[in-house]
């Protein structure tokens, strides 16, 4: 099947509240469904939320007593993967009957449960989880509140459309990590993100023509309404603006040219019908694993066991 009906999802997460950002999830999966989706991408970090202005009470040296019961409100509201939680989403997807990506925070729970990853999930359209992929390296202040993933979650997934994948925010600029994943075929390229400045989407545009496939860029659209009201007491958080995360999400093409512009300042789901021939098309004049690879003078050594 070569044409794909793609949906990227632009919506705010109810703040640390994991079962409002699930039921939220469940209907925007329902919505995006009844569209015809064969596709459907939702952001970073979307369950139970990306903490945009929390500092969790650090300084360098000090860590207060206020900080650490927000980490472990954050963490209360992450998720285990598979767990109860994938189950209800799963559920969802069966019935859109359509390959879904959510951005979700994963409580590790083959250790004690204490470190928290930044997770992307893939479900088939039968319901089930496919996979997932850990954030290689948490950015900045991410670091405080989120562990380091390896190299063992670093999947492409094929489907009758093409394969996907997906590197997280910043990981979208590591060069090598772009490479294992146009090693490994990559065709729908998932990005989902934080990140909503104008540098981002000439990166979007650059890994699109790099790469030759299709990107797809999932942002936030967040507001401090979807704060519950002590998370805004802190003097960071009231110096926050109202409008805490703008959105951006945008589709892109392998020539690197806008399916759908990125879209700002509202909740959206920004729908796009992708026509996989279009990457063949732009392998005529540059394949960066094929033709246009030099293997004789680079290797690119991934090591994808699990740490």
């Amino acid at each position: 099947m070569s044409i794909c009906k793609v949906a990227v999802v632009q919506a705010g997460s109810i703040v640390m509240n994991k079962e409002r950002c699930i039921d939220k999830a469940i209907k925007l999966i329902e919505e995006a469904g009844e569209q015809g989706a064969n596709l459907i991408v939702f952001p970073e970090a979307f369950i139970p939320a990306y903490p945009r202005g929390m500092s969790f009470g650090t300084v360098v040296g000090n860590r207060s007593d206020h900080g650490r019961n927000d980490f472990l409100r954050y963490a209360k509201n992450a998720i285990t993967v598979p767990g109860p939680e994938t189950d209800q989403l799963g559920a969802a997807v069966k019935k859109a009957s359509a390959y879904t990506v959510i951005g979700v925070i994963e409580r590790d729970q083959e250790t004690s449960g204490g470190t928290l990853f930044c997770t992307t999930i893939f479900f088939g359209p039968d319901g089930k989880l496919l996979g997932k992929h850990r954030k290689l390296k948490p950015t900045g202040s991410e670091r405080l509140i989120w562990g380091e993933g390896d190299g063992s979650t670093l999947p492409v997934f094929d489907t009758p459309f093409g394969k996907i994948g997906s590197l997280i925010c910043w990981e979208n600029y590591m060069p090598l990590a772009r490479a294992a994943m146009y090693e490994k075929g990559i065709q729908i390229y998932i990005a989902p993100t934080a990140d909503a400045r104008d540098t981002w989407f000439a990166s979007m545009q650059h890994i699109a023509i790099e790469g030759r496939c299709f990107v797809l860029s999932c942002n936030q659209y967040s507001t401090k309404d979807l704060y519950e009201e002590d998370l805004l007491e802190t003097e960071e958080m009231q110096k926050m603006p109202f409008e805490m995360t703008r959105g951006g999400s945008c589709i892109v093409n392998p020539l690197g040219k806008f399916l759908v512009e990125p879209v700002f300042g509202k909740e959206e789901i920004l729908f796009a019908t992708l026509d996989l021939d279009d990457i063949t098309r732009g392998h005529f004049d540059f394949d960066v694993v094929g033709h246009y690879a030099r293997k004789d003078v680079f290797q690119l050594i991934v090591n994808e066991e699990k740490q």
